[in-house]
């Protein structure tokens, strides 16, 4: 693969100060030896006068260079300025360019202008070396200033000057200026085009006719896309591509799925005479424009390539990172790996949101990681040159929607939408980019919106002009039909029969559908997923192992290579790891590792991504260990045994050269400083490989904030609208420190008030036993659901089991007192029964302890939601009647579990509204001061368990908040 764009300086014309002086200083002993692009730019340089080159300058009496094959001894004034403006063309030609539907003026730069080099008309038939543009050595001025003129200021306006990789920009320059920036389409391409025109603008016309109050968001006046995304799938296809995955928000989105996907008119008019009601009766499913689709494409190359739209909100960029991650895992399961050639992401973004949503810089930064790279994606605005019913003067600062994509150095294209050739070349160049270089491509397909933002918007209310335009202006369609009429491409009796055949089909279609409806979703997931079922329920799942396996598990943990220098901070983390069987006690942060470990020893994946993951925010995990000399990485639990390659003859589970089965590996990453794109990201990961661990991990849990629209959207209503399942895990830091309000709370709250339909699991472990059997327990159940972990913070590195719990049991829903689970307490004398969740239980259990007293039990729910009612009642029935119930929490009263806990152990268990002890209610989560936190915290347990004996060390200092 090349080598990743690096950040890039100050530049002119994207080539920085430090380059040009290396540059320069080759021109100088060799003309040759340059790049020819940047020769032309040496040469043509402000001729004759003092300018600043890098941190260099040339006098007025340097010497000039020739360009091309010229030798240097022949070098000319004449011969400079054609390479000048050779380079202006080739940096400034695309602004322009013929791109606007609306063929209205754009100024054109000075430097494109033939006065501004010393150059006029009469120079028209001198000689000049043009083979830097694939010319002769002694072409005709005219001729040259033609071929830039259709290259680079014609109907694609191309960006390429900004990829500072020579390699890449010498093969786009190369590219794009061969045959004039064209290519010559045969008779019968130019025909598959029209028809899929025709086909694009009839599915419009008829839906409009038919059904006209309903919203469609038509694609009418973008009609090109199709074409465009039909020649993008073609050539990728042609290039190895198996798969693509794509997204996009939701205008044009059924066009899409009908001519590109090939979802049926009869499952399209399904939705519109809304007579399927299978999706709806439990208050579920979703609108049809944000619905998904796959289906298998056959093209004329005899290859197939399986088509996956992924479903999307009005949150019109979210999308994205969800695509990318479904494609890495697709990759990996087809081992494609290597040049990520065999599944290939598209996006459709338009022009407003992929400049002013920040998800967009998110994704395309996370592009080239090593953890979150898929091999490129080709990425399509279809630019109506609005948004909503803002125009782009208030809607970004920049020249062009797509500037974005230059801080990762990607080629642009910007096209007319209403030259349906020329899309098909940017479509086929831009994949060619794509697999060749593995990294993104833009196009640009300057296009309009023939109604407002949806078909009851008024546009004229705030674009008369705009609006006025797109009233008189005609299709696309019939533009490119009356040319290829004129060039006798197609007759007439063509084009009636195409529009008969059509018509007929629409009209047979919706005559179907409203006397049969048709299922318009698909099976959700794909082979991966035959056996999961949807509905959610509380069997028993066997999560325990062998000792054996923990043995192995431990040995990997607390061993590096021989010559591996380890930190000397971390020498005695390792030895208590491969000692964890002997001693026996289990913290947190190690009941996670042998989770991992003992997943990947029964052949299973296990991915890891967010900041800091591979060491731990709170240094608990040290999942990758580097070498305190080298730095060179070493990930212990990816050499307990041999490595198994998915979608290999040696995948997991296969024998290995010693005879045992192959292990899972464990993919870990520390990610870009993202939430929203990163989580979303993983979270489309998770939706294509059931059988794989896959886990986010916020640097704290509060962070969890940014990524809310992923949340909401995605994680907690998927399954509910679009049928969509998926095993992630959020892994959140909770707890209350003194850590002031940004870093105690992963807002539990706000997850809980997402729940219904057992659409995920809200859990908040309190033992390193649990979490063991808990992220064991996500692989192992016979349906998939996200998790939400509430993670502790500073109990990480405390014990809190024994690893005879591995070995046994599962994870408990509702964990009862363990004093009294032993018999060391009786359960006669309780008199208060405190409900809880999460840290607070242990520190609850403290106070009793120290107090000495046995009249107080601590039950913490460890699984919030879904409820476990029956366990509820089970274990309080196991308490007197007379003993009270309470509800005690850290968070503050409107926070935490309180409200979603007691509602539900009042209705579901039968029991009086247990009293709230805790803090009160408030707009921060918590305290600043970790005095006063100190302070609230002992109210808590005072109110809830008791006073200790009064010492120097407890005595208190301001009374704390009202706690009720």
């Amino acid at each position: 693969m090349p080598a990743k764009p690096s950040a890039v300086g100050l530049s002119v014309n994207g080539w920085n100060g430090p380059y040009l002086d290396e540059m320069y200083e080759r021109f100088q002993r060799d003309p040759a030896s340059v790049p020819p692009d940047v020769r032309g730019f040496l040469q043509g340089f402000e001729l004759g006068s003092s300018a600043p080159i890098g941190g260099n300058r040339v006098s007025a009496g340097a010497p000039t260079r020739p360009a091309g094959g010229a030798a240097a001894g022949d070098a000319s004034p004449f011969q400079a300025r054609v390479s000048a403006l050779i380079a202006a063309y080739r940096g400034l030609g695309h602004t322009a360019a013929k791109i606007d539907p609306f063929s209205r003026d754009r100024e054109r730069p000075r430097a494109l202008q033939l006065d501004y080099h010393k150059l006029s008309e009469a120079d028209f038939d001198r000689e000049c070396d043009a083979t830097q543009i694939g010319m002769s050595a002694n072409a005709k001025l005219r001729d040259v200033v033609e071929n830039l003129e259709r290259t680079y200021c014609g109907t694609i306006g191309i960006e390429i000057m900004h990829v500072q990789d020579r390699v890449e920009r010498e093969w786009l320059l190369e590219r794009v200026e061969r045959n004039g920036g064209r290519i010559q389409l045969d008779r019968g391409l130019r025909v598959h085009v029209l028809e899929q025109l025709i086909q694009a603008e009839s599915f419009e016309r008829f839906l409009g006719k038919r059904y006209p109050g309903e919203k469609r968001f038509s694609l009418e006046g973008g009609e090109s896309l199709i074409p465009l995304l039909d020649r993008v799938i073609e050539e990728a296809s042609n290039l190895g591509t198996d798969e693509v995955v794509l997204g996009m928000a939701h205008r044009g989105r059924l066009n899409v799925l009908n001519n590109i996907l090939g979802k049926t008119y009869e499952q399209i008019f399904t939705e519109f005479e809304d007579n399927w009601d299978e999706d709806f009766v439990d208050g579920g499913g979703d609108v049809k424009y944000h619905r998904g689709y796959s289906g298998t494409r056959l093209f004329g190359n005899g290859k197939k390539v399986h088509l996956a739209m992924a479903s999307n909100p009005s949150h019109l960029e979210a999308v994205g990172p969800v695509v990318l991650g479904r494609c890495r895992a697709k990759q990996r399961l087809r081992a494609d790996t290597a040049n990520r050639s065999k599944v290939f992401p598209v996006l459709v973004h338009g022009d407003a949101a992929v400049a002013g949503q920040g998800i967009v810089a998110e994704s395309l930064n996370m592009s080239q990681l090593d953890g979150y790279a898929v091999g490129g994606c080709v990425r399509v605005v279809v630019n109506n040159q609005i948004g909503f019913t803002t125009l782009p003067e208030d809607g970004r600062s920049s020249r062009y929607c797509t500037d974005v994509a230059k801080m990762i150095e990607s080629p642009i294209f910007h096209v007319n939408g209403e030259d349906p050739e020329a899309v098909v070349v940017a479509a086929q160049v831009a994949v060619e980019y794509r697999q060749r270089f593995h990294k993104d491509v833009f196009i640009d397909m300057y296009c309009y919106r023939r109604f407002g933002h949806n078909e009851q918007d008024e546009q004229s209310f705030t674009q008369p002009v705009l609006a006025a335009m797109i009233k008189k202006k005609p299709s696309v369609l019939a533009v490119y039909a009356e040319r290829l009429l004129a060039e006798g491409v197609i007759t007439e009796k063509d084009m009636s029969v195409i529009h008969h055949r059509l018509h007929e089909a629409l009209e047979l279609a919706q005559k179907t559908a409203r006397e049969e409806p048709h299922d318009p979703t698909i099976e959700p997931g794909s082979e991966k997923w035959v056996g999961f079922g949807a509905a959610f329920n509380f069997d028993h799942v066997d999560t325990h192992v062998s000792r054996e396996a923990l043995e192995e598990v431990c040995n990997a943990l607390g061993s590096v290579p021989d010559g591996f220098n380890v930190n000397r901070k971390l020498k005695r983390l390792l030895e208590d790891r491969s000692k964890l069987l002997e001693d026996g006690a289990l913290c947190y942060g190690d009941a996670e590792s042998l989770a991992f470990g003992t997943l990947l020893l029964e052949g299973a994946a296990v991915r890891v991504s967010g900041q800091d993951c591979r060491r731990g925010t709170f240094s608990h995990r040290h999942a990758v260990l580097r070498d305190a000399e080298t730095g060179e990485p070493y990930t212990p639990l990816n050499h307990i045994r041999e490595l198994g390659i998915v979608g290999t003859d040696e995948a997991p589970g296969t024998p290995g050269s010693d005879g045992r089965s192959r292990q899972g590996r464990l993919c870990i990453y520390d990610s870009p400083l993202s939430e929203a794109a990163v989580l979303g990201f993983d979270y489309g990961y998770s939706l294509a490989d059931p059988n794989m661990l896959v886990c986010w991990e916020a640097q704290f849990g509060d962070f969890a904030n940014g990524a809310q629209t992923i949340i909401d959207q995605f994680v907690a209503s998927a399954e509910t609208k679009w049928q969509r399942w998926s095993s992630l895990v959020m892994l959140l830091p909770h707890g209350y420190e003194g850590a002031g309000p940004e870093h105690s709370s992963a807002r539990l709250e706000r997850f809980l008030k997402l729940c219904g339909d057992d659409n995920m699991q809200v859990c908040y472990p309190t033992t390193g036993g649990q979490i063991f059997h808990l992220l064991r327990r996500q692989l192992k159940r016979t349906f998939r659901k996200p998790l939400v972990v509430m993670t502790p913070k500073s109990m990480l590195r405390v014990n809190t089991s024994k690893m005879g719990e591995l070995m046994e049991g599962s994870f408990q829903e509702i964990m009862d007192d363990p004093a009294f689970e032993s018999g060391s307490l009786d359960r006669s004398s309780v008199k208060r029964v405190i409900l809880c969740c999460g840290k607070i239980g242990h520190e609850l259990i403290g106070r009793r302890d120290k107090i000495g007293t046995g009249d107080t039990a601590v039950v913490r729910l460890e699984q919030v939601y879904p409820f476990h009612a029956e366990l509820a009642k089970e274990i309080l029935a196991r308490y007197p009647k007379k003993a009270e119930i309470v509800w005690c929490q850290e968070e503050p009263r409107n926070m935490g579990a309180y409200t979603f806990a007691r509602d539900r152990f009042v209705d579901q268990v039968g029991i009086a509204a247990p009293r709230y002890i805790g803090r009160s209610a408030s707009s921060s989560p918590a305290v600043g001061s970790k005095t006063i936190h100190k302070v609230e915290q002992k109210t808590i347990l005072d109110e809830a368990v008791g006073v200790l004996p009064e010492t120097d060390a407890t005595k208190s200092a301001e009374p704390a908040r009202a706690s009720a």
